[in-house]
């Protein structure tokens, strides 16, 4: 996930509020955040670690999540909407009217 600092400070404070049996996925999610920074192009670099993580290997797909942004290796994300694409809607859809 790569957010904007306002929204971060928001995630990060709801990550640090978990009890102490979600510490490994606090430390994961809070442990292993960057800072990033735009070059002037607009470009980001992501560190090799990030990219290791996130299992990117070369071209990526950036998802607007409203308040934040997902960023994914495209051959993983293709395959993860084709599979989200042949199962059922969830419920919660089942009443939103687009």
């Amino acid at each position: 996930m790569v957010f904007p600092r306002p929204e971060w400070e928001k995630f990060r404070e709801r990550i640090a509020q978990l009890p102490m049996s979600a510490q490994w996925w606090k430390r994961i999610f809070l442990g292993n955040a960057m800072d990033v920074d735009m070059d002037a192009t607009g470009r980001v670099l992501i560190s090799p670690e990030l990219r290791e993580a996130a299992g990117i290997s070369k071209d990526t797909m950036l998802l607007g999540m409203g308040n934040h942004f997902e960023l994914w290796d495209k051959a993983t994300y293709d395959e993860q909407e084709a599979k989200a694409m042949q199962g059922e809607m969830p419920d919660v859809f089942k009443d939103f009217s687009f």
